[in-house]
């Protein structure tokens, strides 16, 4: 899998009113941070929101599905993202309303901590 960093430039293009959009390479897709803040993943050129329990709801009543992926065990499992609506990939206004509220998620989340080595 390669990462659509034309997808990632255009995320960019749209949120630079709110923020400078950073991204790291991860299993095949990409992380996408708002001024440090995780909000978003690339898979598949696909594009997947952060939510929460807060924001659930709204992605919900969008019907914006949950992302899943099969386990080594043959479980599916969870994360909290959501698929991004598709008006987000050619209208910039849709872009900055959903991704805000990725990246509240994104703020709300814990900060995971370095586990010191020893």
């Amino acid at each position: 899998m390669s990462v659509d960093t034309g997808l990632i430039d255009w995320v960019g293009e749209a949120l630079a009113p709110i923020g400078q959009v950073s991204f790291r390479r991860m299993m095949g897709g990409a992380t996408l941070y708002l001024d440090g803040a995780v909000f978003a993943i690339v898979l598949d050129d696909v594009l997947w929101f952060k939510s929460d329990a807060v924001a659930d709801p709204v992605w919900d009543a969008a019907g914006c599905v949950r992302f899943t992926y099969a386990r080594k065990d043959g479980t599916t499992a969870t994360m909290n993202y959501r698929r991004a609506p598709d008006d987000v990939l050619d209208d910039g206004d849709a872009m900055l309303e959903w991704a805000r509220i990725a990246v509240e998620a994104g703020r709300r989340a814990p900060v995971k901590r370095k586990r010191a080595k020893g």
